[in-house]
């Protein structure tokens, strides 16, 4: 009795996972996909510090390679969450950062469809004029 409900289990989680679209494999393998790309160009070790933590060179960088999507959606419509996180990333000062988000969504079609480390370059140029 005990194996039958548990194969009922599996079997209804599965069907439930696989008519709601769920993409946890798709969504794994864009993440590792992602992380592959920037890591293979830089050695692990220049990412870390010494205590686990990521060095502030890189933040940027995997901040963008992480969250590429939403910040392209942020990038689209001139501002967001994402957006307003990587200007802190980049040293844009608060009250400098609507003109940065103005900037940046001017520049978003120079940013689809490419690599993250294409979009941060293109970022850090749109913020230059912006950081003190």
């Amino acid at each position: 009795m005990r194996n039958s409900v548990r194969c009922l289990a599996i079997v209804c989680s599965s069907l439930l996972l696989g008519t709601t679209g769920c993409t946890i494999k798709a969504t794994l393998n864009q993440t590792t996909d992602t992380t592959s790309n920037i890591t293979g160009t830089t050695s692990g070790a220049a990412w870390w510090s010494e205590d686990g933590q990521i060095k502030p060179d890189f933040k940027a960088t995997a901040f963008v390679a992480f969250n590429q999507a939403n910040l392209s959606q942020d990038l689209a419509a001139g501002g967001g969450e994402y957006l307003g996180s990587v200007s802190r990333l980049l040293g844009i000062p608060t009250d400098r950062q609507p003109a940065f988000f103005s900037a940046a969504q001017a520049d978003y079609a120079q940013m689809i469809d490419r690599n993250p480390e294409s979009v941060l370059s293109l970022l850090r140029e749109t913020a230059k004029p912006f950081v003190y």
